[in-house]
């Protein structure tokens, strides 16, 4: 597994519920700004992901919710890949208060869909490896 990337957020007011607390869906989003982030990072743009034919596509996430959030609060989302054989791989990640305490755990698994056949490639660490500057930042 790489080492885990992570990227600041502040949540905000109106991404909570009646409760104050972080609304179950806006994880996902702070998951999927974080994974992005690592994308750029690496060196890889949406522009040349299309250009390739490809895109990154989720298959599965689960949210594994540990404490609230609430407006305010300062958390870092990290993301790490990890890479076996065959057409998927692991996304690993965490959303991690200021304090050090974990609010959410989150994991996915993810593929590159080839965007004319719509069927996964055979090989997605070989489309990050040849569109990244820097694939160490996937473990690569």
């Amino acid at each position: 597994m790489s080492e885990p990337f992570s990227v600041p957020v502040t949540v905000r007011g109106y991404e909570t519920d009646v409760q104050g607390h972080l609304n179950q869906a806006v994880y996902l989003n702070y998951a999927e700004h974080a994974r992005w982030a690592l994308l750029q990072a690496a060196g890889i743009t949406q522009t040349a992901l299309v250009g390739t034919g490809v895109g990154p596509v989720a298959l599965e996430t689960t949210i594994r919710y540990r404490r609230e959030l609430l407006a305010g609060d300062e958390v870092e989302v990290t993301c790490a890949f990890e890479w076996g054989g065959g057409k998927t791989f692991r996304i690993e990640q965490t959303v991690v208060k200021a304090d050090g305490t974990v609010a959410a755990e989150i994991s996915a698994v993810g593929g590159i869909l080839d965007l004319v056949r719509r069927k996964l490639v055979a090989d997605p660490a070989a489309v990050f490896r040849k569109l990244a500057s820097d694939p160490g930042l996937f473990g690569l």
